[in-house]
Parts: C-alpha cells; structure tokens; sequence
C-alpha cells in the first residue's frame, strides 16, 4: 500500500530515528565494548558459515499452495465481509500498561543493555493471556516502508496456546491468535485479539490453525507465519491475507459453522489462511537432517529484492550447528506479499548460512547504508530458565554481543524473547519477552534503537 503523505512521514521518522537514537546512545553509555569471539571464548558463534547453492536449493525448497479464490470469497460472503485490520482497530477493548504501569518481574524481564526506550505489558484485567505465551512480532514498518496501515502505526503479536498450562483443554490445544494493536499513540496501545482459522468445505466452514507460531511477518497486505500445513505438518508455513479479517457472529466455544452463523470460540475476529509453503522434499527434524523445521521469520527491507528470513528451530544444547537462510518476496503484479516461486510453484532459498549459535529465539537480517554486507542478529535463549539471554550480532568475519556493565557477563537481552522485527522508519527493534511458559510472569512488548544495539558492540 502506497499513502498520500508518504514523504513527509518519512521526513518526520527520520527526526524520529535521531531522536531515539541520540536517548540510546546516553543510555547504553555504560556499556563495555568488546568482541565475543575473544572475550566468551567457545561460547562464541564465530562467524557465519555459507552453504553452497546446491545445499540451499534442495533442503530449502519450498512448494507453494494457494486456497482457491472462489474458497475465501464464499467465506467472506457467509460472513458478512470484510472487516480488515481498520475495522478491528476501531473495536480495541483493552489497553496495555506503559513501563510505569508494569509490575516489578515485567520491567524486570526487560534488556539489561541495551536499555529499552519503549516498553508495554499486556492488560492486567485481560483474562485471554492466561494458558498463552507471546511466539512472534511484526508491524506496519514491516507491511509499508512509510511505517503506517492506511493511517495507523500497527504492531502484530503473535499467541500461542500453552498446551501444558493447567486447566488447558482439548479445544484449547494448539490455538494461534494474533493482537491486534493499534500503536498511533505510544502513550496509549490498545489492542484486540483475532483467532487464526483455515476454510473448509469450499469456504462454507472453517476450523481452528493450530501452530507454536514462533515466526511471523507481515509484508504488503500478507502475514507468513511459522505453522501446520493442510497435511498437519509442523513445517510449513502459513499464509493470511490481512485484507480478509472476518467477524463470527456467534459467541460460543465452537469453533466454525454454528447453525446459520459462525462461532470462533469466544474471539470476535478470525483471520482465515489463503495458503501455505511447505518443504517439496523430506519432512523436517527426519532422521537426514536435510529440511530445517522453521524457527523464527523476520523481513530484511534492506536487501534487493527484499526478503524473508528464517533461523532453524534449535534447541539450547548440544554441538549441531544452526541454519539460517532467505526467501525473496514475489514483484509480480498479483503477487503481491508472496514469496517468489517458478512456474510450478516452487520458492528457492537465495542463500544459506549455519552458525554455532543454538536456542535461537529470533533471527534479523540487515545491510547498513553504504555497504553491502548483511548483519545477521540472532537471540540466544540460555540453557536454565529465569535468565536473560544473549543477542549476538554475527557475518562472515565473526561475531560480537554487550558486555553487562554491571557483571560483566555477556546475559543482558530480554528474558525468554520471542522473535525481533525491525522498524525501518523510526529505527526500532521490537520483540517480546514471556515466550517461555503460562507460568512466566514477565510478558513485554518492547524496542530499542538498532542504533542503540550497534553502538554497544564497537
């Protein structure tokens, strides 16, 4: 989507961009520089290692699936239209707390260095984040390159259904929603929840998507996110067009039709798939190896064309290198917000790297202005719970993270982060903590400036 005003948003981010990056700066000055790769000794990722075209090719390979055009217009047309991302914005019924208002253990979940310059908790008196846990974000910055949806600056955030909470039922298992937030006025997020469904029988019907969500993008219109495809496969990944949020006019625990209305199990809102990428060749965790499971997703704006990056789901131990790679988006007109597939459907990884790194918890690609190297910046989540983890910031020469000022260790990211979005107008890296279990009290939505987090590492 292109606005009228464009440019002179752009003009006003840029002020912005100084502005936040000039407070980080001040507050990240404590801050001792130094490089992991001789400071945390094995403990470092070292460098970047690529895979060759061959390898990216094939364990990459994706095969592209479209619902039917006629599918989501006779859902859309049984339920009444679209609503849109506008449509639930005008409908928030709760408010997040600012970093005043959040407890002691949410500020304390918090980056120790660099410090948060904006920083949210979920409403107190919001019962829906009870047996959930925050999975991924993504916003407006990532959808337009002038930072807005239509008029409104928009973060998405991604739940998923803690099935080993207490109380958790069998319908409850598996669930995915997203939060809808509107963020025009940083003093004042609201937000609402929307539950992520897949048409069935011909769009007359529909049924819950079921997915850890550990990944999520939303790029001109469509939101990629990690999940289930049509086969209930873990490796794939779902596709939403954000044109086509619906409204259930049933208020019940049903999920789908409920006599002549639609039920979508206490949510107002459902966002329906139209399509989903799954892996053309093994499934992935195989005993080959050869197919990564999806970790975590985020947009590089900064790459030609620009694309979708991908880190392998890992867990925190064990010596198996990581693999992290990306998908270019489609420029074909009607395309728009898809990856770029051939002729019979298949999407191609344009390139592949591994690294040492392990329990990562999110993954960002960027090539600062001037150069033609891409940073890749990758959160480490740490083997025991409770503790903070580690951003480290990683190319082919090898890799750097922050120093804690106050005990030198090298823990002074988020506590149990999920995955990192960057905001290219205003400059800010957002990401979430709580991502852990029910039990993790420490629920935040937070940024802070890439600027801020470059000038920690020297």
């Amino acid at each position: 989507m292109k606005h009228r005003g464009r440019h002179r948003r752009q003009r006003r981010g840029q002020a912005l961009r100084a502005t936040l990056a000039g407070t980080a700066l001040a507050l990240t000055a404590a801050a001792t520089l130094i490089s992991t790769s001789q400071a945390t000794g094995s403990n470092s990722p070292g460098a970047l290692t690529p895979l060759g075209s061959a390898a990216a090719a094939g364990g990459f390979r994706l095969h592209e699936n479209l619902v039917a055009e006629d599918t989501l217009a006779t859902l859309t047309r049984n339920m009444g239209g679209n609503v849109g991302v506008s449509g639930v914005l005008a409908d928030t019924d709760h408010v997040m707390r600012d970093r005043a208002g959040c407890s002691g253990a949410e500020r304390a979940a918090l980056p120790l260095e660099p410090v948060a310059t904006r920083a949210y908790c979920w409403a107190g008196d919001d019962a829906r984040t009870r047996q959930w846990r925050p999975a991924s974000v993504t916003t407006s910055g990532d959808a337009d390159d002038d930072g807005r949806w239509g008029a409104q600056r928009v973060i998405l955030a991604g739940w998923t259904h803690d099935d080993r909470a207490a109380g958790a039922t069998a319908g409850d298992r598996g669930l995915a929603r997203i939060a809808v937030i509107d963020a025009s006025d940083p003093r004042a997020l609201t937000y609402r929840w929307v539950l992520l469904v897949a048409p069935r029988d011909g769009g007359s019907d529909f049924d819950a998507v079921r997915s850890r969500m550990g990944g999520m993008v939303w790029y001109q219109g469509k939101l990629i996110v990690t999940g289930r495809d049509g086969a209930g496969r873990d490796d794939a990944l779902l596709v939403f067009d954000l044109h086509h949020i619906l409204k259930a006019g049933v208020n019940s625990g049903a999920v789908g039709r409920v006599g002549t209305g639609y039920s979508a199990h206490g949510y107002q809102y459902v966002l329906p798939a139209v399509g989903s990428y799954s892996p053309a060749g093994d499934t992935c965790g195989s005993a080959t190896g050869t197919v990564p499971c999806f970790g975590s997703l985020s947009l590089d704006r900064t790459s030609t064309p620009d694309s979708l990056v991908a880190t392998e789901a890992s867990g925190t131990g064990g010596g198996e290198r990581t693999r992290i790679w990306r998908y270019s988006y489609s420029s074909v007109a009607g395309r728009e917000g898809l990856l770029r597939s051939d002729s019979v459907g298949r999407v191609d990884a344009d390139e592949a790297y591994t690294t040492k790194a392990t329990g990562l918890s999110g993954v960002l690609s960027h090539t600062p202005a001037g150069t033609r190297r891409a940073d890749w910046y990758v959160g480490h989540t740490p083997d025991s719970g409770g503790r903070h983890g580690t951003l480290w910031r990683q190319s082919g020469n090898g890799a750097e993270a922050v120093r804690c000022s106050g005990d030198q260790s090298y823990a002074c990211w988020g506590q149990h982060t999920a995955s990192l979005s960057y905001w290219q107008e205003t400059g800010e890296l957002w990401t979430l903590s709580g991502a852990g279990t029910d039990t993790t009290p420490e629920r935040t939505l937070y940024s802070v400036p890439l600027t801020s987090v470059d000038g920690s590492l020297g």
